[in-house]
């Protein structure tokens, strides 16, 4: 069975500091990383981007805004 695509993300209201997001543009991913804070008056939110460690302004209005799939529990005992 197909899972269903994650839902996409349009307000920073929708997030709160420690969820993880992908923001695509046209398809291409260009930022995942953890949510470290909201601006609500700006309809924004920062993320320190997982793969240059910095944080990064994020407009889930100019972006593909989803929560990143989360990775299986480990298994060891």
């Amino acid at each position: 069975m197909k899972e269903s695509p994650a839902p996409r993300i349009t307000s920073c209201r929708d997030l709160a500091a420690g969820d993880v997001i992908e923001a695509r543009y046209n398809g291409l991913l260009y930022y995942t990383g953890k949510v470290t804070e909201t601006v609500p008056v700006l309809g924004m939110f920062w993320i320190l981007d997982f793969r240059t460690g910095t944080r990064r302004l994020v407009d889930p209005l100019a972006f593909e805004v989803v929560r990143a799939p989360q990775p299986a529990p480990d298994t060891l005992p």
